[in-house]
């Protein structure tokens, strides 16, 4: 069993679902297919929850349309003509129920988030499914709301692997069909909630199948070569890295490196399953593997921008310190809002956070001010992680005018600063 995952510019329009068609024809053994929601599908269905949840039903309906629309002409691309499958159809009323009769103050934001947010997976994986049954591909359909069993975090929450594979390896044993159809980013509670992994979540998804599977390997198609230094929309003259070990590839998601979701390569090295970066442009290109012994150590400078940051710096009112006596207040106040902290600097009396943004950012400073802290924040920040940097991305990077915070290590240089326009 191998392990394909397709990510959202893969399956934008009706030429990559029959790009996704054309590559799992090439393959001979059994494969289990990750995918994620069409195009920017999520970021439509988070501005329709948006609407939804500060009751302008009539703003949320509209862009429910336009999610249906799109979908729509890539059916319409797919097959010539207004095809629309049963299992699509369905969940198109199922959105439409949800923000036509529901009340939003029945939820907390995040319980709703997972509740609409994950029907983009299943509309993306009911018409690539579709389309591969058509195209004479026979696939078994997963829900993996009923597969993933994951822990209560909304918005953010962990797949507990063993109870997951109590679930999904006797469905795969069932069925015995040679391709599997599943989606990335969603999973749902014991109770059967729904709910999802984190933003670019489908990686994990992956990798957790993977495990659960016993996977040859597991492959993330991207619309780069493999795994680059940097990102090639904001860096010139990138590199391409054949191969790579778990620990760097650890260091560099958790840095803030698209290529790859922090959570998924644990699961990975757990067993030792090497993980392919590919080009779903050209599959032809050999791309870059993760894996236990890679033969040669990552040596070049790699470059991670990680975009809507906040700087936010705390201060106790009673002039407390506070990395000795005030830590782990702090931190378990972070926790309640499910605030991720990508850099951390502290003095005798003030605690900078770099934290990725939140639309609970004004609770969070409310609760603070409550429990006795002054805080401060700029937002609309970048951070910006350069890992083996040499004297002259020291000069460019380290010495810039709007810089807010800098910190470096023998290896790493991380500096926090205003968004460029």
């Amino acid at each position: 069993m191998k392990v394909y995952k397709f990510g959202g510019a893969s399956v934008k329009d009706a030429n990559g679902v029959r790009n996704i068609a054309s590559i799992i024809s090439r393959e001979e053994g059994r494969l289990f297919v990750i995918v994620s929601a069409m195009g920017k599908t999520t970021n439509a269905l988070e501005h329709l929850l948006d609407s939804f949840y500060d009751e302008q039903r009539g703003e949320a309906l509209t862009r429910l349309q336009e999610i249906v629309d799109f979908h729509n002409n890539i059916l319409a691309a797919l097959w010539g003509h207004q095809a629309l499958p049963e299992r699509v159809a369905r969940f198109y009323m199922e959105l439409e129920e949800i923000i036509a009769t529901a009340k939003p103050d029945m939820r907390p934001y995040e319980v709703w988030y997972d509740r609409i947010v994950s029907y983009g997976e299943l509309i993306s994986t009911a018409i690539v499914s579709e389309y591969l049954a058509t195209a004479d591909i026979p696939n078994c359909w997963i829900d993996m709301r009923e597969c993933f069993v994951t822990s209560a975090r909304h918005k953010d929450a962990n797949v507990d692997l063993e109870k997951s594979a109590a679930r999904l390896r006797p469905l795969v044993d069932k069925s015995q069909s040679g391709v599997y159809v599943g989606q990335g980013f969603i999973g749902a509670t014991e109770d059967g909630t729904p709910t999802t992994i984190g933003r670019e979540g489908s990686d994990y998804s992956a990798a957790a199948t993977g495990y659960i599977l016993d996977a040859e390997s597991v492959t993330i198609w991207k619309d780069v070569r493999g795994i680059l230094n940097g990102d090639p929309k904001i860096f010139d003259d990138v590199e391409l890295i054949p191969e790579m070990s778990y620990l760097d590839a650890i260091e560099l998601a958790y840095s803030g490196a698209q290529i790859i979701h922090p959570k998924t390569i644990k699961p990975l090295q757990n067993k030792e399953i090497p993980l392919y970066v590919r080009c779903f442009l050209d599959p032809a290109l050999p791309g870059s593997v993760i894996k236990a012994n890679a033969a040669r150590r990552c040596d070049i400078p790699i470059l991670i921008v990680k975009p809507a940051q906040v700087l936010l710096t705390i201060r106790a009112r009673d002039f407390s310190f506070i990395l000795e006596e005030r830590f782990t207040e702090i931190f378990g106040i972070l926790d309640e809002f499910m605030v991720k902290v990508n850099l951390i600097q502290s003095s005798a009396v003030d605690l900078d956070l770099c934290i990725n943004r939140t639309r609970h950012l004004d609770e969070l400073i409310a609760k603070l001010d409550a429990q006795g802290f002054f805080a401060r924040y700029n937002s609309d920040m970048e951070l910006i992680t350069v890992r083996g940097y040499t004297h002259a991305l020291l000069e460019k990077f380290g010495n810039a005018p709007d810089i807010y915070l800098m910190q470096r290590t023998r290896r790493t240089l991380q500096v926090i600063r205003k968004k460029e326009e």
